[in-house]
């Protein structure tokens, strides 16, 4: 399915939020989500759905000054 992850139509195949973390070969515990401009804890990624043409943000933190 063709999802918009941080701006950028992306096809995937992950079914909810969790799983796509993990497609994108991130860290689960190092990025914070957000659905369809709803944050998205990560205790509650397994459980949100994605659909076809949803928005994805994924942020990590930085670091530097």
């Amino acid at each position: 399915m063709i999802l918009l992850v941080n701006g950028e139509p992306r096809e995937v195949a992950a079914a909810d939020l969790d799983a796509l973390v993990l497609e994108l070969d991130l860290e689960p515990e190092a990025v914070a989500t957000a659905l369809n401009r709803e944050f998205v804890p990560r205790g509650e990624r397994e459980t949100a759905r994605l659909r076809e043409n949803d928005a994805v943000e994924i942020l990590s933190p930085m670091q530097g000054g």
